[in-house]
């Protein structure tokens, strides 16, 4: 016959047992959690493009979190020079969290009518550009690729001509924009970024 100090000792012992089975296995079913958590995109960046060098599609919502400059070039244009500018800025602010995305269009004056091999080429050896890059699309009216679909209509503004601005804050909000003349290192353009920053 089992004495009752015997048995409420096995009870003990057992829920002893099942709790640290529980707090072992709780970092476990947390960890699982967190990883099947899906991150969250904002609206705005849920698109893919293809990259410019090698027309691999990327996902913009890699660049939740991050504060963007979102740019459309062309590379014979009187502003084509506001390259070296986006690359400073994208060298000096992305440790920060700034990432400058370009989008060439040739929908002002035939102005980017090259391949995206001679577009990558030009960029790269003309300018050192190494920010992201993405084929040749177009950026204004009813043929607007998504994303500027979306940033007129957030804004009110659609491209004027080659190296539109538009500022997209952290959390995916489009702070605003800044016209062509606006250059890459204009105190008013700085300001927004470090403010987004």
């Amino acid at each position: 016959m089992i004495s009752s100090s015997m048995t409420r000792r096995s009870s003990v012992c057992l829920a002893g047992i099942a709790g640290a089975v529980l707090l072992l296995s709780a970092p476990a079913a947390m960890a699982q959690t967190s990883a099947a958590a899906p991150q969250t995109c904002p609206a705005v960046l849920q698109h893919s493009f293809n990259r410019l060098q090698d027309e691999a599609p990327q996902n913009l919502c890699q660049y939740a979190g991050k504060v963007l400059l979102v740019v459309n070039t062309a590379s014979y244009c009187g502003f084509t020079g506001q390259y070296e500018g986006l690359e400073a800025l994208h060298a000096k602010y992305s440790p920060k969290g700034l990432v400058v995305l370009g989008f060439p269009s040739n929908d002002f004056g035939q102005q980017e009518p090259g391949s995206s091999k001679e577009i990558a080429d030009f960029c790269f050896n003309t300018y050192g550009v190494k920010f992201p890059m993405f084929s040749k699309s177009v950026v204004k009216g009813a043929q607007a690729n998504p994303l500027y679909t979306a940033l007129a209509k957030a804004t009110g503004k659609a491209p004027g001509w080659n190296f539109h601005k538009y500022l997209i804050d952290r959390s995916g909000t489009v702070v605003t924009s800044f016209a062509t003349r606006v250059e890459p290192d204009s105190p008013a353009l700085v300001a927004a970024i470090e403010k987004a920053l």
